[in-house]
């Protein structure tokens, strides 16, 4: 959460069944909650045009690369997809 974010109510398992009709209507209203189970929180309940929240980077990647550097590997055309099916199905048997 940032700065610009507002202070969510913390609501637990048990207030969230007791209280599903309130809870509802609060979040019809615009209203957000943090679910925690516990005391711990383990979720979010915001209305549905709330904007998507955007997750911190815990720490910067230590490498450069990754998916983004694979090429697609070229298609076979040559045969029907049927007989490549065969034949990884052989392996199988």
């Amino acid at each position: 959460m940032d700065a610009t974010e507002p202070e969510l109510e913390s609501l637990s398992q048990r207030e969230l069944r007791n209280e599903s009709g309130r809870v509802l209507r609060a979040v019809g209203e615009g209203q957000s909650f943090v679910l925690t189970n516990r005391g711990i929180p383990v979720g979010r309940i915001v209305p549905l045009d709330a904007p998507a929240a955007t997750l911190p980077i815990a720490r910067p990647a230590k490498r450069v690369g990754g998916w983004g550097l694979l090429k697609p590997q070229p298609v076979e055309t040559d045969r029907p997809m049927s007989r490549i099916m065969d034949e990884l199905r052989e392996d199988r048997v």
